[in-house]
């Protein structure tokens, strides 16, 4: 199992956890841990991998000025990494191509494919994601690498 695969499978594992980490002004790391999932890009259709993030974090000020991350997914001993330019949509961010009215679909379908269950289980939070302005943070991969896979798995 390879790349997006690979992350796709070792965050099912672990109800989507993963590791972000960003880049503070003085190129220091800033890691966190969130829900991610692999899903399709919602105005492109290729791969991405997908998060929320509340309107406030530091993670969205980092991206803001520096759209640059890595999301580290990790089962046991199983770990892939996926770096890539991240984009942003959300109250404060606007997406090209994207219908801004789309957003609380977008942000039960990253939640659905992280989490678990199906974007219209998640529609009870959308009035609780508008008041905290969740942010959806789409990553396009540009490297993508792991350790080997364990046979055992």
């Amino acid at each position: 199992m390879a790349g997006l695969d690979r992350a796709r499978e070792l965050g099912r594992r672990e109800t989507g956890l993963a590791v972000a980490v960003t880049s503070r002004a003085d190129g220091s790391p800033q890691a966190s841990v969130v829900n991610a999932a692999v899903l399709d890009h919602p105005v492109a259709g290729d791969p991405v991998v997908g998060f929320v993030s509340t309107g406030a974090t530091r993670k969205l000020a980092n991206l803001r000025a520096r759209p640059r991350m890595t999301l580290v997914f990790r089962s046991a001993w199983d770990w892939v990494a996926v770096e890539g330019d991240a984009e942003l949509t959300g109250p404060d961010d606007h997406l090209p191509g994207f219908d801004d009215g789309q957003l609380p679909r977008l942000l039960r379908e990253i939640y659905a494919s992280a989490v678990g269950g199906t974007p219209d289980q998640w529609a009870g939070l959308d009035a609780r994601m508008a008041v905290e302005r969740q942010t959806a943070v789409l990553v396009r991969p540009v490297r993508i690498y792991s350790n080997p896979p364990d046979p055992e798995a």
